[in-house]
């Protein structure tokens, strides 16, 4: 019989956007990483070409959840664009981001399966981007893989991953929210139905499906001593204490 364990991972970046729903020359962005990009994540570590989706399907069977520590800042851009051979102008679009957030997201299944993605995350075979290739991770995404362990009682458990700066500046959450796929057999009367369930990313013919998801709260897991979570250098240290300073 298969073990089921848990790979997590920590979605932190300048900017992030995890589009579900995007069209033309609007292209949005979800308040939470969407399972699809999670997944193209996974399969780009791993190697995965466009619209092999027989190497695809183990891992968008997988279940997908996300905490939200750090919800960052919705921001949109304008972009300008050029026909590569006419050099016409093309439409003028909007973009949005996500800026300064950070995520814990965590995938379940097969044990075996979750030991080769996490070796591939540390050593990936195409460079791993936070929805779009123009947002790539601040540091490596890997956090750890949980051995028999399930979704829920992980995301109860990793401690909360905010940024050092956010941590100062803000009080300590008593929850944090956690957006979770419903097990197999959980009753899914109170979930939301997302076209987020990777099909195929064939880039000439894309395909998502429904997937139901369950939105809770979890007690705010804080470190032992309350700590940065990454315990890593801040370079606006120096400027928080010049601004305390002077007021």
């Amino acid at each position: 019989m298969s073990r089921t364990s848990v790979l997590v991972l920590r979605l932190a970046g300048p900017l992030q956007s995890w589009g579900a729903s995007s069209r033309f020359i609007r292209r949005t962005t979800e308040s939470a990483p969407t399972k699809s990009g999670v997944v193209g994540l996974l399969a780009a570590a791993v190697g995965i070409e466009r619209g092999d989706d027989s190497r695809l399907a183990p891992l968008a069977a997988l279940r997908f959840a996300v905490r939200i520590d750090q919800p960052g800042t919705r921001i949109r851009d304008f972009h300008t664009a050029h026909h590569a051979v006419t050099g016409a102008s093309m439409p003028l679009s909007e973009r949005f981001y996500l800026a300064d957030a950070v995520f814990v997201a965590a995938v379940e299944g097969d044990h075996t399966l979750l030991t080769g993605l996490r070796d591939a995350l540390r050593t990936p075979a195409y460079p791993p981007y936070l929805g779009r290739r123009s947002c790539p991770p601040a540091e490596p995404v890997d956090l750890g893989l949980y051995e028999d362990a399930r979704l829920e009682d992980v995301l109860t458990n990793v401690p909360w991953q905010a940024s050092t700066w956010y941590r100062r500046r803000h009080h300590t959450p008593q929850t944090l929210t956690v957006l979770r796929e419903t097990a197999a057999d959980e009753p899914t009367a109170a979930a939301d139905v997302l076209r987020d369930q990777p099909v195929s990313f064939d880039a000439a013919h894309r395909r998502h499906a429904l997937r139901t998801v369950v939105t809770v709260s979890v007690p705010t897991p804080i470190p032992a001593g309350g700590g940065s979570p990454q315990d890593a250098h801040d370079p606006f240290a120096a400027l928080d204490v010049l601004e305390n300073e002077s007021a």
